[in-house]
């Protein structure tokens, strides 16, 4: 079985190739794999899959739907390890994992997990990774590979510090991209040898080891990796995405449907939203044509209690009677009456200082040094019992289709307690296990409810949490430069209905980049259309005071609305995204023009946008057409006639764009014309 990378022949980039283990990763038309297989350290002893150590016992190779596993077995060194390597067919992806059981009669203390361990051929190589923060995720960060780079965080969440995210471009153009499957701590490397450059990824071992008792066996985290040529990164990005959609990600009727969402944060924060606050706003939302409206933080805990919604997260047994009487079933029903869905956030793992629930289960709380870490530790089966079980009620109660999950807390090197289900050194990699296996449970058991995964915003994206949840939210928050540019980079690994993010919003609180004022006299139709376009390139959402926006806005909103539903959203779930612009970067930097370009056979949607500071007039050439055929370009909501241009000068010359302001934007379809429409110039 071969398998391809985006545009290129199959079984050039990525294919199963020979190797010690039995199953070895062959990297652009390679017969043999050079490379470790993998790495981990038990016992005190470092073991690869080339280790003398470690003996091969054959290897059983089944065929699945769509895919290739190769289950490799060794023994050897007081272990049993099964390798698990899968071949997406079609695609140049490759994932890996290991199975390792303690086969020995003592303790056996496992530290080094990195499941996957390449070996690249020599040559000139630049690293680029993404550097990540709290409203600055997706930062570049590109330079010349000399001796070794390493990528990691030790922060806990996956995204926080740095992107899981990893890819060598060698001098002529050939690409390989590692991703953790991992939402905890991870670390992803490469170094020059004599023989070539290593590259490998898996668990961090900072503060990280897990001690396997006689018999006891342990499941590590996967790595992915895809291979790409030609210095084009959507050599990895369209693989990585089309393996998604078939393969990884869940899905359900609310995910297919993929409806514009109203929440109420940014412009209510949890002390200026009440039932009545709600209601208003869920019937605005109705009028202007929104699908889901979401109750965000400010629902729960008791009303006298001291802190605000932060330090009372844990009581969700708890309402606010003061600011919802009636419940929150309430403004449930009221956006079901409304022929919406309703959507509720919850931080099941989060644990507030005020919160009862740490008195009346001291057995909860993740600690370290005896220190609490400030979440509930669901690395104890009693405590995944009781997150499943209040998620699970909270569904019931509310009937809400749609639970964002947001998660606040740095756990650092995590959970250290020895009394509550995991050993000192393995709480946070438990934990996460036990975060996965709740929203599995409540996948099967609320298969209709959209899971929306948010880490004070976009500090646990990662393909872990795409294979449990429908949507990831990118960022807090969303002035339009950062979008943009947090959307171009999420878009590097995840398709982009699965990328979620709020148009610009119009903020409670004080922070100097969020500047959205609907009732500023000067803000223009043509930049409102643009602030809301940039939420519209994937899972689209809106955080605005509905019934208070001028009726200009409110109007052309209903448009946008409108468009989505009916002409974007399609494109946005199915089709293949080309980005093509360079990056646009915070304060300033970066392209001052973005372009993303949706085709799906035959028809293609094509969003463009001039940032502050873009220049007067840019040429944007188009991907994916067939230069033989015509094609019709007509703007959506535009009153000019179509133009007609061969997709040889699309692809070639391009589209010019002169005389457009800064902050000016513009969506546009495109359609391959039957061959006996008229000529097309160009």
């Amino acid at each position: 079985m071969k398998a391809r990378g985006a545009d290129s022949e199959p079984g050039r980039l990525l294919s199963r190739s020979a190797h010690r283990l039995g199953t070895g990763i062959g990297l652009f038309g390679a017969e043999s794999d050079a490379g470790e297989g993998f790495r981990l350290t038990a016992g005190g002893a470092e073991l690869t899959g080339l280790s003398p150590l470690l003996q091969p016992l054959g290897t059983e190779t089944r065929q699945e739907e769509g895919r290739w596993r190769e289950s490799a077995r060794l023994a050897g060194a007081g272990l049993d390890i099964v390798c698990h390597t899968v071949f997406y067919e079609g695609e140049a992806v490759a994932e890996r994992w290991l199975d390792i059981r303690n086969a020995g009669d003592q303790p056996l203390r496992i530290e080094r997990i990195e499941p996957m361990r390449l070996r690249l051929e020599d040559g000139e190589y630049i690293v680029h990774a993404f550097d990540s923060d709290w409203g600055a995720e997706f930062e570049p960060r590109s330079e010349k590979l000399d001796v070794e780079f390493i990528a990691q965080t030790r922060w806990g969440r996956s995204s926080k510090g740095m992107h899981p995210w990893l890819t060598l471009e060698r001098s002529d153009g050939r690409l390989v991209h590692l991703s953790p499957i991992w939402s905890g701590n991870w670390s992803a490397s490469c170094r020059r040898t004599p023989s070539g450059i290593d590259a490998g990824a898996g668990l961090n071992e900072w503060a990280f080891f897990k001690t396997l008792q006689p018999g006891e066996s342990m499941r590590t985290p996967s790595v992915a990796v895809v291979a790409g040529e030609g210095g084009d990164w959507h050599a990895l990005s369209l693989p990585l995405a089309r393996v998604g959609r078939r393969h990884w990600y869940p899905d359900n009727a609310v995910s297919r449907e993929l409806p514009a969402e109203w929440n109420h944060w940014w412009s209510y924060e949890d002390t200026q939203i009440d039932a009545a606050t709600f209601k208003a706003n869920a019937a605005a939302a109705a009028e202007l044509g929104f699908g889901v409206c979401t109750l965000d933080a400010g629902w729960f805990g008791s009303e006298d209690a001291e802190g605000g919604w932060h330090e009372q997260r844990g009581d969700w047994d708890k309402v606010n009677r003061m600011r919802f009487p009636g419940g929150v079933r309430e403004c449930a029903d009221e956006a079901r009456r409304l022929g919406m869905r309703f959507g509720l956030w919850c931080e099941i793992e989060g644990l507030g200082r005020h919160a009862e629930l740490a008195g009346r289960r001291p057995d909860f709380p993740a600690r370290r040094e005896g220190e609490p870490l400030g979440y509930v530790c669901l690395g104890n089966p009693q405590a995944r019992e009781w997150a499943f079980a209040e998620l699970d009620r909270l569904i019931r109660e509310s009937g809400c289709e749609w639970v964002k999950l947001d998660f606040n807390v740095d756990p650092l090197g995590g959970c250290d307690r020895t009394d509550h289900g995991h050993g000192e050194g393995d709480g946070l990699f438990e934990h996460v296990r036990g975060l996965y296996e709740v929203l599995e449970r409540l996948r099967a058991v609320h298969p209709e409810v959209l899971l929306e995964n948010c880490s004070s915003g976009g500090l646990r994206l990662d393909l872990g949490m795409a294979r449990v949840t429908h949507l990831s939210f990118l960022s807090d928050p969303d002035w339009p430069e950062h979008s943009l540019q947090v959307f171009w980079g999420a878009s590097t690994f995840l398709a982009p209905e699965r990328a979620l993010h709020w148009s610009y919003s119009h903020w409670l609180g004080d922070f100097a980049k969020q500047r959205f004022d609907p009732q500023d006299p000067t803000l223009s139709e043509v930049r409102f259309d643009y602030y809301t376009r940039i939420g519209m390139l994937g899972a689209f959402g809106v955080s605005q005071k509905l019934p208070e926006l001028p009726r200009r806005l409110a109007e052309r909103l209903a448009v946008h609305v409108r468009d989505y539903r009916e002409q974007v959203s399609r494109f946005v779930r199915e089709a293949d995204l080309y980005r093509l612009t360079a990056q646009p970067l915070r304060d300033g930097r970066g392209s001052r023009w973005a372009a993303f370009q949706y085709a799906l056979g035959e028809e293609h949607l094509l969003a463009v946008f001039r940032l502050e500071g873009g220049e007067a007039s840019r040429v944007v050439r188009l991907r994916g057409l067939r230069p033989d055929g015509a094609y019709e370009l007509r703007e959506l909501g535009g009153t000019s006639e179509p133009l007609l241009r061969s997709g040889a000068s699309l692809l070639q010359d391009g589209l010019a764009f002169d005389g457009w302001a800064e902050e000016q934007s513009a969506l546009y379809r495109l359609r391959l014309l039957p061959p006996e429409q008229p000529e097309a110039s160009g």
